[in-house]
């Protein structure tokens, strides 16, 4: 079904990973980082993703501006990402340019300065990102629900950080965070499309074997999560109401059966959510469930945006759908609709260069190995639906679940705390 997943490992402890996609024209390749928002400090807080701005300013031997068009010169794609446990430094070009990418991103990733005068630029960029997130009552809902759910915890922060961090950090303080978690053993280096291991192995090793081991890592602890309403009031048309409860891990082996869950629920057009609230009642333009996992910890959650007016009908409905989930197995339809959903889902993003890469790179931080293809499909088509509903009773309880509203509320906080509750 997919190519082997090849790997070596150097003396340093960092990782290189690779599958051959012979069919396509490209290369994807990522600079991982086992190093996220979770492992910072209150007073951290947002270090990481500046970080991942700071990586593209310049380095000892290229500008900002001759990195950007070096990329755009070879028709290449880049970008970096920064999560609450990977950071990742990614391109994508044709086969015949894979020498230039690798050479950009080592350069980037080993030999970038952070330039004081370039994280004074980059300060207002970031602080306008924050504020644009603020602006969106979709995303910042999420970021709310976040801090509800999991409270003082790195994992109720937002990944951005706050705007007096931001206004706080300096290149000393950026180098210093740097090198202190950037260290070889949480580096893997992933690789999709049509290239050679050994080849890569060959362009990667001599740059990153430079780098020394680190003196040890922040110990991750697990977050407990708290039960509550909070209700943000803000002049908005709709209200936006997000409902989190308890969650898996990213590797429990339970998480097959948690994807079909969470696609018969609300992960699709079909689902009891989006047929429920949108198509039968039009109470919602959007609705959906979504999963968050961690390597601890997970959290499982609805949002919809909801005429004002409606938001506390709207949710007691919700909480009807997680209560049915609990009380009555799925439907053999239902189950076999989201099991052929899911399999179509996968085998698609197998096509794509950048997916692979992505997949290859997080089975090998979270696994240490990697995870075929077809053992995935093989696990999802052996979830029953009995498996379904005890999954549901495990995590939809009350004590596990916070809800948060972001807009006009014209039904108080204690209808829905008792509504919550009931």
């Amino acid at each position: 079904m997919d190519e082997p997943v090849a790997k070596t490992v150097l003396k340093n402890g960092v990782r290189i990973v690779s599958q051959k996609m012979p069919h396509t024209r490209s290369v994807s390749m990522g600079v991982w980082v086992d190093v996220g928002a979770r492992d910072e400090s209150a007073e951290q807080s947002g270090l990481s993703h500046f970080i991942e701005h700071m990586i593209f300013k310049g380095t000892r031997k290229r500008s900002a501006f001759q990195i950007a068009r070096e990329f755009d010169a070879v028709g290449g794609q880049t970008n970096a990402f920064t999560s609450m446990e990977n950071t990742c430094y990614h391109a994508r070009v044709l086969d015949t340019r894979v020498d230039t990418m690798v050479d950009i991103l080592c350069d980037i990733f080993i030999n970038s300065i952070f330039d004081p005068a370039e994280v004074d630029k980059e300060r207002p960029v970031i602080l306008q990102e924050i504020g644009m997130v603020e602006d969106n009552p979709e995303e910042y809902v999420h970021v709310l629900s976040g801090y509800n759910f999991w409270g003082d915890h790195p994992l109720g922060r937002s990944i951005l950080g706050t705007p007096e961090n931001i206004l706080r950090f300096d290149a000393g303080a950026i180098k210093d965070f740097f090198h202190q978690l950037y260290q070889p053993e949480r580096i893997v280096i992933s690789a999709a499309g049509n290239i050679e291991h050994d080849r890569l192995v060959r362009l990667v090793a001599p740059p990153f074997e430079a780098l020394t081991p680190g003196n040890g890592f922040p110990q991750r602890h697990a977050p407990r999560q708290c039960s509550v309403v909070d209700v943000h009031h803000r002049d908005l048309e709709q209200t936006h109401v997000c409902l989190s409860t308890k969650g898996l891990p990213i590797t429990n082996p339970r998480r097959y059966g948690l994807s079909l869950l969470n696609t018969i629920l609300g992960g699709n057009m079909s689902s009891r959510l989006f047929q429920e609230v949108r198509e039968k009642r039009g109470l919602a333009y959007s609705v959906y469930s979504f999963v968050s996992s961690h390597v601890d910890t997970g959290m499982f959650g609805v949002y919809l945006g909801v005429d004002p007016r409606r938001a506390l009908e709207t949710t007691r409905l919700v909480l009807g759908e997680l209560s049915r989930m609990k009380n009555k197995p799925v439907t053999a339809s239902e189950l076999s609709g989201a099991v052929e959903y899911t399999r179509g889902s996968l085998l698609l993003g197998a096509e794509s260069a950048d997916n692979q890469m992505v997949r290859t790179a997080q089975n090998e931080i979270h696994f240490g190995r990697d995870m075929a293809l077809q053992t995935i499909i093989e696990k999802i088509e052996a979830v029953t639906a009995n498996d379904i509903q005890q999954l549901a009773c495990a995590l939809f309880q009350d004590d596990h679940m916070a809800l948060t509203l972001l807009g006009p509320a014209d039904t108080g906080k204690k209808e829905f705390e008792k509504m919550l509750m009931q």
